[in-house]
């Protein structure tokens, strides 16, 4: 029987949800029924009878009524539930709930009469704009700082330095030491876990190891030992140390200074393709520059973005965040993968569920950024042309030629090129018709963050093993 004369009614549900109610005719049950004996009875293999001999009432009597009615029920949803979309023009993001669940339907599954379907599905959210122009969003100026330059010169110093023994004098603040130690808990005595450690370079900086420890350190003299008396932090990270007193039995077996090189012509070839200082401030002077005014940009978008977001009305359906959870978790994890972590490993069931607990507000504002910006494009019939695609292809694929890239989807890039060139031309649409109010660094704010980094910049790094 033809889709047609399926009854279907359908109503809208929180949360772009849709319920579907399928009235079933007797027909169809007794067809589908029958289907199935007849399928299982070429199937089945009874002894006495030949393979797809077997007579119906004998497989009824082998098999149950019930278990050929599971499998006419199953066979009867698919069709059913296909066709339903089909006729109803109903796209689902998700396969459909059955609202009395299968065993309860198969209970009172009749072949012979009437059968009543409730469905549910997710299905794709139709977002709208309250208005997308006319907004005002507030953005801070990032003011590029010439100290930055000397910054990065040093660090390059820093990786570029020379390490010269030193043997005449004891330790003292900002030398290389090499130790050996190993720490025992003062209460109990018991071994610290990953608190030993053979012949390892530990810079005396304040904050590298756990407090006490550096301090410890600074003022022995090669070839010496001594007890260091420390206490773990109250939050550091391995929960049975929290807050303990500590011992560390720790030997000096050498000791280094870093010896920085000069800044001068020969230090920016050594440090960078410029052959002297006044090109190489020049460099990073310009790309320190070209990194500000990128950033600058992004915090236009997002203040921008952010605008057009409280104008979205949508509803998110389950599956739509539960599909962009996966995706944070997957990125998360591909990002560890990079860094040469044992991704199998490390990630357990439990870190797994936390973690897609923890993206669900990560994943439901990008979505509403996602779909605010598709209803804006859509609002203001803004796309991109054929044209535009084909002409940003060439570039793309010039530059892939040269870096001698294989295995390029072609589709899939003109995807990434449509979606790159049309978010272009939303964000250069939303700064046409909105105001965006620059606003001066606040000083104070300045200040307060820096302490508030320090500090936990401090409190991380003393947060480390002594091992590490």
């Amino acid at each position: 029987m033809s889709a047609a004369k399926l009854k279907v009614t359908t109503s809208s549900k929180p949360n772009s949800r849709i319920a579907v109610e399928v009235e079933v005719p007797a027909d169809r049950c007794k067809n589908s029924y029958d289907e199935a004996l007849s399928k299982l009875s070429r199937s089945i293999s009874i002894p006495g009878f030949r393979k797809g001999k077997v007579p119906r009432a004998v497989v009824i009597q082998q098999l149950g009524v019930k278990r050929i009615q599971a499998s006419a029920l199953e066979s009867l949803l698919q069709k059913v539930w296909t066709e339903t979309l089909d006729q109803e023009g109903i796209e689902p993001l998700c396969e459909p709930e059955l609202e009395d669940g299968f065993e309860t339907i198969l209970e009172n599954f009749n072949p012979e009469k009437i059968l009543i379907l409730k469905l549910e599905t997710d299905i794709t959210p139709i977002p709208t704009l309250k208005k997308s122009s006319g907004l005002t969003a507030e953005v801070e100026n990032l003011i590029f700082d010439p100290k930055k330059v000397d910054e990065l010169i040093e660090q390059s110093r820093a990786q570029l330095a020379t390490k010269i023994p030193v043997s005449d004098r004891a330790a003292k603040k900002g030398d290389i030491a090499i130790v050996s130690f190993k720490g025992n808990f003062s209460d109990d005595g018991s071994e610290i876990e990953g608190g030993s450690a053979d012949s390892i370079e530990i810079e005396l900086e304040e904050g590298r190891m756990i407090p006490g420890f550096i301090e410890g350190v600074i003022g022995m003299n090669i070839n010496n030992e001594k007890t260091l008396k420390c206490e773990f932090p109250k939050d550091y990270h391995q929960e049975d140390a929290q807050g303990r007193k500590a011992e560390f039995k720790v030997s000096l077996e050498d000791l280094k200074i870093k010896e920085l090189p000069e800044l001068n012509d020969d230090f920016a070839r050594q440090a960078s393709d410029k052959e002297n200082m006044t090109d190489l401030r020049a460099d990073l002077e310009m790309r320190l520059k070209d990194d500000t005014d990128r950033k600058q940009k992004k915090k236009r978008q997002d203040s921008l973005l952010n605008a057009l977001v409280k104008e979205l009305e949508v509803e998110l359906p389950k599956s739509l965040i539960d599909q962009e959870v996966r995706v944070i978790v997957e990125e998360t994890a591909q990002n560890f993968a990079q860094q040469g972590i044992d991704v199998k490993s490390m990630f357990t069931q439990e870190l797994v569920k936390s973690l897609m607990e923890s993206s669900k507000g990560e994943a439901e504002k990008k979505l509403r950024q996602k779909l605010a910006l598709n209803a804006l494009a859509k609002s203001e019939k803004i796309e991109v042309s054929q044209k535009e695609i084909n002409s940003k292809l060439k570039e793309v694929q010039a530059d892939i030629k040269l870096s001698k890239e294989k295995n390029i989807d072609e589709a899939r890039l003109k995807e990434a090129i449509n979606d790159d060139l049309l978010q272009e031309k939303l964000f250069a649409w939303l700064e046409e018709n909105n105001t965006i109010v620059e606003k001066a660094p606040e000083k104070n704010q300045e200040k307060s963050s820096k302490k508030k980094t320090t500090k936990t910049n401090k409190e991380n790094k003393s947060s480390k093993t002594p091992k590490s």
